[in-house]
């Protein structure tokens, strides 16, 4: 809960201000799909915490549209980052647990960074003015049914 929601909760509120200030602002708050947006087992208290995070985007939009702040939340699935390679290496069988991980991506291999960035820089940007309160879900059809 630490790190997934009440660091996002902090620095919101302490980011806020000064957006509401200038008029203006976008938070882009990082979620998942994982647990969120589609259930996952053995994940209890992370899904809390990431819906928490959906939570808190939504509030955060509803609360500031009208003084020119936006807020969304990137659910991604799984990203080729060294942090999860770290966890993948950690595994008694690295190389079952990476193709595994694989296997659940619909579209046949994880996310890349740069994948996850760019929706983030679109984010930031003024091209997505008309868009707050969002969950924008980069998953690579993991979500599906």
């Amino acid at each position: 809960m630490n790190v997934n929601l009440k660091s996002m909760y902090f620095l919101c509120r302490a980011v806020i201000p000064k957006m509401v200030a200038q008029g203006s602002g976008s938070i882009i708050n990082m979620s998942s799909s994982i647990s969120n947006i589609k259930g996952a087992p053995m994940r209890f208290a992370y899904s809390v915490s990431k819906a928490g995070v959906n939570g808190l985007t939504k509030a955060i939009a509803a609360d500031f549209i009208t003084k020119g702040v936006r807020c969304n939340s990137i659910c991604p699935a799984a990203v080729d980052t060294p942090a999860l390679q770290e966890r993948i290496n950690a595994a008694p069988d690295p190389v079952k647990v990476r193709a595994d991980i694989v296997a659940r991506q619909k579209i046949g291999r994880m996310g890349k960074p740069e994948e996850i960035a760019a929706l983030a820089l679109y984010l930031a940007s003024d091209e997505s003015g008309y868009t707050t309160g969002q969950e924008l879900v980069i998953d690579g059809g993991w979500s599906l049914a």
